[in-house]
């Protein structure tokens, strides 16, 4: 992928346009806002800057002026002119993102990255989950994370409820069926969302799974019970297989499906427990199954994304994220924090065509962590020149 990156030309442009609510919802979707947004600036990092005469382009349905320099990531300026560079163009792509229930975790990202590069974005939320992130977004307390480079804020056209541990109806328990955290909500099995989908949109061609739990995690491997390993590989393994079983059938042939995996499933991470380094394991093994038999009966890739650590929600229930991240910055080779945002950019350009020979997959996105084979911050290495960023 980094060589694919590092032919990415990001061309500098200075349209002036307009739009109701959506900006660029019939135009260019755009990634990057001169440059000036950090989160944003990940994609450009790996890829040639050049700079080019800026451009007056207008966009019929619009009303608002745009006087800034936009980081352009998409192939088409024009129906009639041709841009310089390789595009992340997914207009007119379809997105369902499985594992969306607040604004500051891997998903949500992976959400924007794909908005901003044009796709239309449906979401999967955990069922008990579901009203707080409705009414969230209904009150405007994710405005602020929704905002895309060209201004406009990243519009999720659908939610959907979904608990992805129960494929259908007849798999869930009575006292789930009972439970008032369910009550409101139906068709949220897996099997059921898909025919929903279906129902509402016709076909997806992009497919993004970023759920996973371990109700022991805290717990040492060998003090993991079957109930609470089980658990684990059914909420954050097998619920990926369920999902492409069910959805790709309506993906549309060339479309792409991607997951999100850890390091522990091939190194040791200590705290990291409860059998979610079994399921991790387990998920990228499953990846390279998924992309035969998805590949050759559906034309449809399968790739995982290998995130580092990141300070969202779900990873704060393992505990000690925070160490974690101080570990990644001291022994990584490149010491910087990982953003959400590098790991979304990295989904766009693995749903694009510019990944069209990209599967079965995992894709490292962790600042090089996985590439170490020992901790330079220990006292071991004290007497050796290792360069170090003052932090």
């Amino acid at each position: 992928m980094a060589t694919a990156a590092s032919g990415l030309q990001i061309a500098a442009v200075r349209p002036s346009f307009s739009s109701s609510r959506r900006l660029f919802k019939a135009g260019a979707a755009i990634l990057g806002d001169n440059c000036k947004a950090a989160l944003w600036n990940k994609l450009t990092s790996s890829c040639h800057m050049s700079s080019v005469i800026p451009l007056q382009r207008s966009f019929t349905s619009s009303s608002i002026q745009f006087d800034k320099f936009l980081t352009k990531a998409m192939s088409e300026a024009s129906d009639n002119k041709p841009a310089s560079g390789l595009p992340i163009d997914l207009r007119g792509k379809r997105a369902f993102i499985a594992g969306v229930a607040d604004d500051n975790g891997y998903g949500w990202a992976i959400a924007k990255s794909l908005a901003a590069a044009g796709a239309e974005i449906l979401v999967g939320t955990w069922v008990p989950a579901l009203n707080i992130f409705e009414s969230s977004l209904r009150r405007g307390k994710f405005d602020e994370s929704r905002v895309l480079p060209d201004g406009s804020l990243m519009e999720i056209t659908k939610v959907y409820p979904l608990d992805a541990v129960f494929d259908n109806l007849e798999d869930v328990p009575e006292d789930v069926k009972a439970n008032k955290r369910y009550a409101g909500s139906s068709n949220w099995t897996v099997e059921e969302v898909a025919e929903s989908v279906k129902k509402d949109f016709g076909s997806i061609d992009i497919l993004v799974h970023s759920l996973a739990n371990g109700p022991e995690v805290t717990k040492p491997l060998l003090e993991t019970s079957r109930k609470g390993y089980l658990a684990a590989l059914s909420a954050s393994s097998y619920s990926y297989v369920s999902l492409l079983k069910h959805f790709v059938p309506i993906m549309n042939p060339g479309g792409s499906s991607i997951s999100l995996t850890y390091i522990a499933s091939e190194r040791i991470i200590p705290g990291y427990g409860g059998g979610m380094s079994s399921a991790k394991a387990a998920l990228e093994s499953d990846t390279r199954v998924l992309a035969f038999e998805a590949g050759r009966k559906y034309k449809i890739r399968v790739n995982t994304i290998s995130a580092g650590p990141l300070r969202s929600r779900a990873a704060k229930a393992i505990g000690f994220i925070d160490m974690m991240i101080d570990y990644s910055l001291a022994n990584a080779p490149l010491q910087k924090e990982l953003s959400a945002e590098e790991v979304g950019n990295t989904a766009a350009f693995l749903a694009s065509p510019l990944a069209s020979a990209i599967t079965g997959a995992v894709i490292y996105v962790d600042n090089g962590l996985n590439a170490m084979g020992v901790g330079v911050d220990s006292p071991i290495f004290e007497e050796l020149d290792i360069p170090k960023d003052k932090h």
